[in-house]
C-alpha cells in the first residue's frame, strides 16, 4: 500500500489517499488509532460512479464513524470504475440494460447476470486483497464491518470472508439468483437499507433477498421516498449497528 497523500481534518481524523496494486483507495483513521490501541476496520464498497464523484458522500460517512465511534475506514475504486481501465463486458451488459430498459421490457436475468457477476468476480478479491494489507497496519485491527452499495459484492464477500463480521448492506434489486443463493451461507448480524419507494429497484426482490440471507440476526431498515431520500438519521443507525458488533 503506496499512500500518495494525506490530511488531518478539524475533527483529528487523518485521511490518507492510496495506491494499492494499482487501485485507489482512501484510509480514515481517528486520533486514537495506535499499535497499543488499534481500530476496529469498516471498508466501504462505493457505487460504480467513481471516487471522485462519490468522495464527499464518502467522506462525510467516513469521517463521522472515525471521530465519533472510533472506527478505522477505507474504500477502494470499484474494477472499470473512476479511472480504471474500463471493462468491456460491463461497459456491453449496461448498455444492454439501457436498451431493455427504454423499449420498456423486463430485464431478464441473463442481462443481471452480465450485469453484476463479472464485477463481483473481480472486485470481491480486490477487496480481499485490501483487507490484508489494511490489517497489516499497527493502528488497525479486527473485527471488521462492510457497507455498500452494490449488495451482491456485500453478499459475496460476507459469505467468503471470515475477517467480516457485521454487514451494513443498501438493498437493490438487480442481484443474480446465484447471489440469491449465497445470501443463505451469510450468517453474520445484517442491518439492510430499503428504500420503499426507490424507483429504480424491484422492492419484492429486495424483501425475496433479506428472506434469503441465512443470519439469525438480521434488521431490515424500511424508509419512505426514493433513492437519494435516505434519512440522515440513518448515519448514525449504522455506526451504532457496527459499534454493537465490532467493539
Amino acid at each position: 500500500m503506496h499512500v500518495t497523500s494525506e490530511q488531518r481534518f478539524d475533527d483529528d481524523v487523518l485521511e490518507r489517499e492510496f495506491i494499492l496494486d494499482g487501485i485507489p483507495g482512501f484510509l480514515w483513521t481517528p486520533e486514537s488509532a495506535s499499535a497499543s490501541a488499534p481500530a476496529p476496520l469498516i471498508v466501504i464498497s462505493p457505487p460504480p460512479l467513481g471516487l471522485d464523484k462519490m468522495y464527499p458522500r464518502l467522506a462525510g460517512r467516513a469521517r463521522y464513524y472515525a471521530a465519533e465511534y472510533g472506527f478505522a475506514v477505507a474504500t477502494i475504486e470499484l474494477p472499470g470504475s473512476g479511472d480504471r481501465p474500463r471493462l468491456a463486458v460491463l461497459d456491453q451488459a449496461r448498455a444492454d440494460l439501457r436498451r431493455t430498459v427504454e423499449a420498456g421490457e423486463p430485464v431478464s436475468g441473463e442481462i443481471v447476470d452480465a450485469l453484476i457477476l463479472p464485477l463481483v468476480e473481480k472486485a470481491v478479491p480486490e477487496w480481499r486483497a485490501t483487507l490484508d494489507a489494511l490489517l497489516a497496519r499497527p493502528e488497525i485491527g479486527g473485527p471488521v464491518g462492510y457497507e455498500g452499495g452494490i449488495i451482491s459484492i456485500g453478499v459475496r464477500l460476507a459469505a467468503i470472508e471470515p475477517r467480516i463480521a457485521a454487514a451494513g448492506l443498501f438493498a437493490g434489486s438487480f442481484v443474480p439468483a446465484t447471489i440469491v443463493e449465497e445470501a443463505r451461507e451469510v450468517t453474520v448480524p445484517l442491518q439492510v437499507l430499503l428504500q420503499w419507494d426507490d424507483e429504480g429497484n424491484d422492492r419484492q426482490a429486495a424483501l425475496d433477498l433479506f428472506d434469503a440471507f441465512g443470519s439469525r440476526e438480521k434488521t431490515l431498515h424500511a424508509n419512505m421516498g426514493g433513492h437519494t431520500g435516505v434519512p440522515k438519521f440513518e448515519l448514525d443507525a449504522g455506526a451504532r449497528f457496527f459499534a454493537r458488533h465490532l467493539k
